[in-house]
């Protein structure tokens, strides 16, 4: 029986130092939850529009979650990027917190 396919996603500006630290916990949790989480997506402050770039992995790759350290991460005035949450469940790994796809309004 196969697990449900993950990915990580990371601003390297806003994890700095703690990258490595936020990689394992992101491969620990999504482990924990019973997913095969296929890569980390880390992009910068250079990073031209993150969110699409990052819908286009989760849809290229068929994912159904993506972990990410903090809401901090989407730097985005919402509190879940919208266009990611109609693609994939999102968790928080500071909380704990899985803000499903049903949540869209």
């Amino acid at each position: 029986m196969s697990r449900p396919v993950a990915v990580g996603y990371l601003r390297r500006d806003v994890s700095g130092t703690r990258q490595p630290w936020d990689e394992e916990q992101i491969r620990s949790l999504a482990r924990r939850f019973g997913y095969d989480l296929s890569r980390i997506v880390a992009f910068s402050n250079h990073t031209d529009e993150p969110h699409q770039r990052l819908c286009n992995v989760v849809g290229r790759i068929g994912a159904t979650a993506i972990f990410v350290p903090s809401l901090d991460h989407f730097l985005t005035h919402e509190e879940v990027p919208a266009s990611l949450l109609t693609l994939a469940d999102i968790v928080t790994v500071d909380t704990r917190y899985t803000y499903t796809r049903s949540q869209v309004s």
